[in-house]
């Protein structure tokens, strides 16, 4: 037994040449078209954060009271990092300071493999490495990306 499929229905003229579709894009843009403007002119005028967000800027290395640096050179925020931008070469603390074993003789970051994930940040036992909610640095040249233990501390 064979039974027959109905015939689809012809749609009307204005859903088959979109003139639904049409009206409403144009009615959506003369919507937008009377809306106030929300472009910031970035350099001069900075944007709000929303409150509860923290952004993730530049590096910064923090020093105590008596201006030694905190990091105690357990490489964490080196291993933790996912990019691999953190360079630490660590040695033997000075005899003055006696609450440590090593200091990092040397901290590098290349912020041009940095992903801003704060992933050294949590990974950091004594609170050193921090991300400062400056915005990211901007240079000319590839070294000047670079940043050492000095300019981390100035950060």
């Amino acid at each position: 037994m064979k039974t027959r499929m109905p015939r689809p229905q012809e749609e009307p003229w204005h859903v088959r040449i979109g003139l639904i579709a049409v009206i409403k894009g144009l009615i959506l843009t003369v919507i937008h078209f009377f809306r106030p403007k929300f472009t910031v002119q970035y350099p001069e005028e900075k944007k709000p954060l929303l409150p509860g967000t923290k952004l993730r800027g530049q590096h910064k290395l923090n020093v105590n009271e008596k201006g030694q640096i905190n990091c105690v050179a357990c490489l964490l925020c080196q291993t933790a990092c996912p990019s691999h931008c953190i360079e630490i070469t660590p040695g033997p603390a000075p005899p003055e300071w006696g609450d440590r074993d090593k200091f990092p003789i040397e901290f590098k970051i290349d912020m041009l493999r940095c992903i801003y994930c704060g992933m050294c940040e949590e990974a950091c036992p004594c609170n050193a490495i921090v991300l400062t909610d400056r915005p990211y640095p901007v240079t000319y040249s590839r070294e000047g990306m670079i940043f050492n233990k000095a300019r981390l501390i100035q950060n």
